[in-house]
């Protein structure tokens, strides 16, 4: 899945998948690696790699996501490009199409162009707006689709699956991803921290979980694991944000990203959060290591 930040990338692999494997958000560059999620069916098997969006790098962080988007193009059978129905396919698309046509030429990818949030505008609209995915470029099929409704998801399954080519079985049928448990558990935490922050604020986050380890002492019928987590910002304004008055936005972070953990650790967790400042980590080599980047 490619795409322009905020294309829908993330909430159509989830709806493909039946099952939440990556995290969304209406702010845009939520997602920062390239996370699988792995639909089975009786006769394929798509493993869906949901990149991060693809967009003009202000930061040595933006510069590396466009990197490890080029990279993992290199490595799939067929891509599906996202543009939403609610905006006009614009400079940013024009600048992927231009990628993927490229890609397409050297190594003979299929595309399947994706017109996502389908249900945001009515059928005039989305007849324009696949006329002008039409015109951007050469495409092996076009779908329109809504994840959040579910329209048409199954169709774009069938699709992308006619492209695949025969292989034995990737993954076992009940593996709904391949994401490491502490990676699903930081992004977890960074979902609930990018609840109804300001623009500048996503940009600025990320998440760093130091341990993860069973309580003891605990009995067997009520076993306990402690998770201890990092949220890193660049600014102590930024910090001020994230705790709230009186620790007050903190707790909910922390509320809403523990029912997500638990789901994923399979019994109850206390969730130990703790808000640090990495002054300007975004740009700078070594803290971008550091924080797994």
């Amino acid at each position: 899945m490619v795409g322009r930040p905020n294309a829908g990338k993330s909430t159509l692999t989830n709806a493909l998948v039946g099952q939440k494997v990556a995290i969304t958000s209406s702010k845009p560059q939520t997602t920062r690696h390239a996370i699988r999620g792995i639909r089975t069916e009786e006769d394929y098997q798509l493993i869906l790699v949901d990149t991060p969006g693809l967009h003009r790098p202000r930061t040595l962080l933006g510069q590396r996501l466009n990197d490890l988007v080029r990279e993992t193009l290199l490595d799939v059978d067929v891509i599906g490009f996202c543009m939403p129905a609610d905006q006009r396919p614009g400079p940013g698309d024009t600048f992927i199409a231009r990628d993927l046509a490229d890609l397409r030429r050297a190594r003979r990818v299929p595309v399947v162009a994706l017109a996502t949030k389908s249900d945001t505008v009515g059928k005039q609209a989305l007849a324009e707006h696949l006329i002008a995915i039409d015109q951007l470029g050469t495409w092996d099929a076009i779908v329109p689709c809504s994840a959040t409704k579910g329209d048409q998801v199954e169709d774009v399954a069938t699709v992308l699956a006619s492209f695949l080519p025969v292989s034995p079985k990737l993954y076992p049928d009940d593996v709904l991803t391949d994401e490491p448990t502490l990676v699903m558990i930081a992004e977890l935490v960074r979902e609930a921290a990018l609840e109804g922050v300001r623009d500048e604020l996503p940009h600025s986050l990320a998440v760093v979980v130091e341990e993860v380890v069973p309580r003891e002492d605990r009995p067997e019928d009520k076993p306990l694991t402690d998770v201890r987590v990092n949220i890193f910002v660049e600014r102590p304004s930024q910090k001020a944000i994230i705790i709230g008055k009186g620790g007050s936005r903190l707790r909910q972070v922390g509320a809403q990203a523990r029912t997500g953990i638990e789901k994923i650790i399979g019994h109850k967790v206390f969730l130990d959060l703790h808000v640090k400042v990495a002054k300007d980590w975004q740009r700078d080599p070594k803290q971008l290591q550091r924080l797994g980047f």
